[in-house]
């Protein structure tokens, strides 16, 4: 347009727009409307329908045990902790964990979620653990309905759950290639572990105490979550039965566990474990005896329980060798490094592997 033309149409009161230049205002209009996100129905673990967004960047979990899965499978989407990090978890997890933000979560008796801070978060959606589909569980999730974010379940019942659970989360987060490939570890470890016990007669099983608390005197029965480890390793748990509830932790007597009398006993407290060999009370316990008292390896999140996670996985391993070093020759220092640079994308050098295993 010649200046001459332009002048002339101002002096007219209005500038006549090139017709080239209303198109590109409309697109530029057009871009600055947010458009709808892509989103996509998946059924969750406990078969409910859920829509969450095509692409995932950011996810939470309302409980450690799925705050722990979503790390194995991409610490870069995790958008908050259940609780503020102790030095372990600093020393063995990747930088961008360690500045995640608190959300607090269902993490034992007595926590709860921070609603305050999940909402500035704003994740794509959430991950529920879901120990049994009970009253508990469904009173929880009407709790949330008001929460904008979609809630995704995932099944962690057992340490059998775990391959699935892995792919699960990596399908759904886009990563499918890396839930296949933590999937296959899993399912190789949890069937060797169950192919070599099978081949342990009945009598040559190890009678096992978990003792938990400063004392040592609170365990967990045999069906409990959180001692499933002992029979899957070749052990027997000397403390049978139900568990009273998801907590655990139950109170025995000394004169009970000595009636028990355990080859071995695992210890979750070093505290109590700095002290078990010279307290004259457990002096008389063939474990104490013998010098089979372990110290479970809790860096970066416990290998055997509370809360349970995939290093569990590891766990299994640990516990095989310690309870039948004949039938399970394994060279711990070497799948803990291995383990570590897969699960928690991790280098340890030798020196930091014997630190872990031997705390």
């Amino acid at each position: 347009m010649s200046k001459a033309l332009w002048l002339s149409s101002l002096a007219g009161g209005k500038a006549k727009q090139p017709a080239c230049i209303l198109p590109l205002m409309l697109l530029a209009t057009l871009l600055l409307v947010p458009l709808p996100a892509q989103t996509r129905e998946i059924i969750d673990m406990s078969g409910r329908k859920v829509t969450i967004p095509d692409v995932v960047s950011k996810v939470v979990a309302v409980s450690p045990p799925g705050t722990y899965l979503l790390y194995a499978i991409d610490p870069k989407i995790l958008a908050g902790l259940n609780f503020p990090l102790w030095e372990g978890e600093k020393n063995y997890t990747v930088p961008e964990y360690r500045q995640l933000p608190v959300i607090g979560g269902l993490a034992g008796q007595g926590r709860t979620i921070n609603r305050e801070v999940l909402l500035q978060v704003k994740p794509d959606f959430m991950v529920h653990w879901v120990w049994k589909e009970d009253a508990t569980n469904q009173k929880f999730l009407e709790s949330m309905e008001s929460m904008p974010f979609p809630m995704v379940s995932i099944h962690l019942g057992s340490i059998s759950e775990y391959p699935e659970a892995l792919r699960f989360i990596g399908d759904i987060t886009n990563r499918k290639e890396r839930g296949e490939e933590l999937y296959h570890y899993a399912r190789i470890v949890l069937d060797q572990a169950k192919t070599m016990v099978d081949q342990i007669p009945e009598d040559k099983k190890v009678r096992v105490y978990y003792a938990e608390g400063t004392d040592g005197l609170s365990t967990e029965p045999g069906k409990s979550i959180h001692a499933e480890l002992i029979p899957l390793a070749g052990g027997v748990n000397v403390h049978m039965g139900e568990e009273l509830d998801h907590y655990g932790m139950e109170k025995i007597s000394m004169e009970q566990l000595l009636l028990y009398d355990p080859e071995v006993i695992l210890v979750k407290e070093k505290t109590f474990f700095d002290t078990v060999f010279t307290d004259p009370r457990w002096k008389n316990l063939r474990a104490v005896r013998e010098k089979r008292v372990y110290l479970i390896p809790y860096e970066p999140f416990n290998w055997f329980d509370r809360p349970p996670s995939f290093m569990r996985l590891l766990g299994i391993k640990w516990l095989l060798g310690l309870l039948h070093p004949d039938r399970f020759p394994v060279d711990m220092v070497a799948e803990t490094r291995a383990f570590y640079k897969l699960f928690l994308g991790v280098e340890l050098n030798e020196a930091q592997a014997m630190e872990v295993l031997n705390r």
